[in-house]
């Protein structure tokens, strides 16, 4: 079988990059950063008009999904053009409160696919630290088989990514769902960030290459271009193909979800005993992690000394692409689920 993205789904990718084109998304992070979240709010909204985060709320909450391949390419233009806010953690919210269903669905799934509500989350197994809870109208946590929803975003702790701030919620809240339902329904939310967290490192990597190759063409040494020195050559080469690589593990991830969507209870493994999706988004994010992080490190050498610096915009992909590589999974754990299942 030979897969490729329909005529509208690449349409679709196109006008997020149109969309994101025109956004600045270089102030957007430095507001965001800074503390200021009306930029990036705006821009949450337009991209919400898109249709993006209705992705993964299903239609009997005002979305249109699950739909993990076209979740998959937003993702991707996502990564690209560096989004602040928790956006893996609001899809993966929905996805969350869509298995939880009740009250809480009720109340928080319209949002989320309208973009009224930024959402961030902390699932037991990932970490204390809920990204950009500053910035969220909600901040839910699994413990065992407990979902609260935290009275507040807690303290802030050091992130490497000054765009994407860390916080450990305040402890406490009323349940609003427990039982053996919402741990089911946490690992559905965990495969999701982790999936929509790979698209993004893809996107990331896939930037900081494009940077990187035009750079390198532009800059001289010995009065040419230093992109044409034969070792420029083949660290960008062995980029491309990280990234390449990673691609079909993503989009194969993404064709998994849709089908273990399909399977009403299945979201563990199929009933015949194979593994499901999980196995194949742990190999997802692995690879695009890992090749995010890599065009990172080609992109600082190849940048010289300015890669150090604010002076360019790069610094904030820069900063990035080692969180994405390590939140939702890090590279170790991801091989042990793949090796597990």
């Amino acid at each position: 079988m030979r897969f490729l993205l329909t005529d509208e789904q690449r349409e679709f990718g196109r006008s997020l990059d149109a969309l994101l084109g025109a956004a600045d998304t270089p102030a957007v992070l430095r507001a965001w950063a800074a503390g200021d979240h009306g930029p990036g709010r705006a821009l949450w909204g337009r991209l919400a008009d898109a249709g993006v985060f209705a992705l993964a709320v299903p239609e009997a909450y005002g979305g249109v999904g699950p739909l993990p391949v076209e979740a998959a390419v937003a993702c991707v233009e996502l990564g690209r053009h560096a989004v602040p806010g928790p956006v893996a953690e609001t899809l993966a919210a929905g996805a969350l409160l869509a298995e939880v269903g009740g009250p809480v669905a009720e109340e928080w799934l319209p949002g989320i696919a309208s973009g009224a509500a930024v959402v961030s989350i902390t699932l037991e197994g990932y970490g204390p630290y809920a990204p950009d809870a500053d910035a969220a109208d909600a901040v839910f946590t699994v413990t065992g088989d407990e979902l609260r929803l935290a009275p507040g975003p807690g303290e802030p702790s050091a992130s490497a990514d000054p765009a994407r701030r860390l916080f450990r919620p305040e402890p406490g809240g009323a349940p609003v769902a427990k039982g053996p339902a919402t741990r089911a329904a946490a690992r559905a939310a965990g495969d999701t960030a982790a999936f929509a967290t790979a698209a993004l490192a893809l996107g990331c990597g896939e930037e900081l290459l494009r940077a990187t190759v035009a750079y390198v063409k532009q800059r001289t040494q010995f009065g040419v271009p230093v992109g044409s020195f034969q070792a420029v050559k083949h660290r960008l080469a062995d980029t491309l193909l990280d990234l390449e690589f990673a691609r079909p593990l993503l989009f194969g991830a993404a064709v998994e979800l849709a089908s273990e969507a399909s399977r009403p209870g299945a979201g563990a493994g199929s009933a015949d005993g194979s593994p499901g999706a999980g196995a194949a988004v742990a190999a997802a994010k692995v690879a695009a992690g890992e090749a995010g992080y890599a065009a990172a490190r080609t992109a600082l050498q190849l940048h010289g000394a300015i890669g150090y610096t604010e002076e360019l915009d790069l610094a904030w992909w820069l900063r990035r692409a080692r969180p994405l590589r390590d939140v939702w999974g890090t590279p170790s754990a991801c091989r042990a689920r793949v090796l597990a299942e």
